[in-house]
């Protein structure tokens, strides 16, 4: 009953708050300085959003709301059912629902059900990128757009480098993502090895080694589970703040790096169009103003952003050729949109206190705005952390 009722909460939340976004959402704004969080998520997935990442039409989400508050109430009344209704014990009437902690193998066999479950939803979002209509690319041609998924990256050595490389810098371990046919093809390989781990769960039994090697109660189960949350509760806030292909910045906002890297950009092109030489020009301490060397040699933007030079971003890429950032195209080719893109995100960091006045502090023109990456990044973290610390 518990259970059901927490589920519950959680769809009633969902709901709730996607039609509170959609009733004040203004759509000559970006979704990041509505203070939003939900309604990125479901046009990351095709719904509602065109070229560009503008949102079409709020449609889908209403819909996607009302279903939500609908499904939380019977899961509420489910809850209450279960908790003062329902049979005091579940084993009498329908044995298969009826457990006890110590039983090993229908623990496993519980394990073995939720894995399959996982792993289904995961090829869910597979269907709906190669099939259903797509989902959002914001390195689409153009500027990002819906497109389908029709070449999932399936090759083991790809999916698996982004698991075993360092989580440092460039490598950046699994945040580093920065294609859709990688993402979809992880979830395919995701799906398919939840789903065969769970049938191998349900019709196995644990063995000796692994009976003597964990404790089984309750209070174990709980203490694993917080430490499985955990770990993605960590992950999750990395991705949110660091990756720019499944998090689109269009949705939420630039990464920090990359509203850096859009601040040295627009400064370049200003002074350029003013007749400076942005290759050759030097900055305060004898490195090049606006572009210079990256450790391994490619073209990078000069001043404080260096440190950011492995940054992609589908509005710098255009002029980058095989040894980092062209001089040629950064002369001749730099097209206004970009120019846009990045004055916009240059002015949108996500910096900022989580009680809404965000941008630089010392700027005496004070925003209101706090990136969703601020919001999603530092919540993920804390829950992250007290998991752990529960664990």
């Amino acid at each position: 009953g518990a259970h059901v009722a927490h589920a519950g909460l959680m769809v009633f939340w969902a709901g709730a708050m996607i039609l509170f976004e959609v009733s004040h959402f203004v759509p000559e704004k970006p979704l990041y300085e509505q203070g939003f969080i939900c309604m990125q998520h479901l046009a990351t997935l095709g719904y509602g959003i065109g070229p560009g990442g503008e949102i079409t039409t709020t449609v889908p989400y209403f819909a996607v709301g009302v279903i939500h508050l609908i499904s939380s109430a019977v899961l509420g009344f489910g809850g209450i059912y279960h908790s003062l209704l329902g049979p005091d014990t579940l084993e009498e009437s329908f044995p298969f629902f009826g457990y006890d902690w110590r039983d090993k193998n229908k623990m496993t066999t519980i394990l073995g059900i939720h894995l399959i479950l996982l792993g289904g939803g995961s090829l869910l979002l597979v269907a709906k990128a190669m099939y259903i209509g797509g989902v959002y690319d914001t390195w689409a041609p153009g500027g990002g757009d819906v497109r389908l998924i029709t070449t999932p990256t399936l090759n083991p050595i790809v999916i698996f480098g982004y698991v075993f490389r360092s989580p440092f810098g460039g490598d950046g371990w699994v945040v580093s993502v920065n294609n859709m046919e990688d993402v979809i093809g992880g979830h395919v390989w995701v799906g398919i090895l939840c789903i065969i781990g769970g049938i191998w769960h349900i019709f196995t039994k644990p063995f000796a080694w692994a009976r003597r090697a964990f404790v089984w109660s309750g209070e174990a189960y709980l203490s694993y589970s917080l430490a499985a949350i955990s770990l993605m509760g960590l992950t999750a806030s990395l991705y949110s703040w660091y990756n720019n292909t499944a998090y689109p910045s269009e949705l939420y906002g630039p990464t920090g790096p990359e509203a850096s890297q859009a601040q040295a950009f627009t400064f370049l092109v200003r002074d350029q169009r003013l007749g400076a030489n942005v290759s050759s020009a030097q900055g305060p301490t004898g490195l090049g103003k606006y572009l210079m060397r990256s450790p391994s040699g490619e073209i990078i933007f000069g001043g404080e952003t260096m440190r950011f030079w492995d940054l992609r971003a589908p509005w710098v890429e255009p002029l980058r050729g095989p040894n980092g950032l062209d001089i040629n195209k950064i002369k001749n080719d730099i097209q206004p949109w970009q120019e846009r893109r990045a004055a916009e995100y240059m002015t949108h960091a996500p910096l900022g206190s989580l009680n809404s006045v965000g941008g630089v502090a010392t700027e005496i023109n004070s925003v209101n705005y706090v990136s969703p990456r601020s919001w999603l990044c530092c919540s993920h973290f804390f829950l992250g952390f007290f998991f752990l610390v529960g664990h």
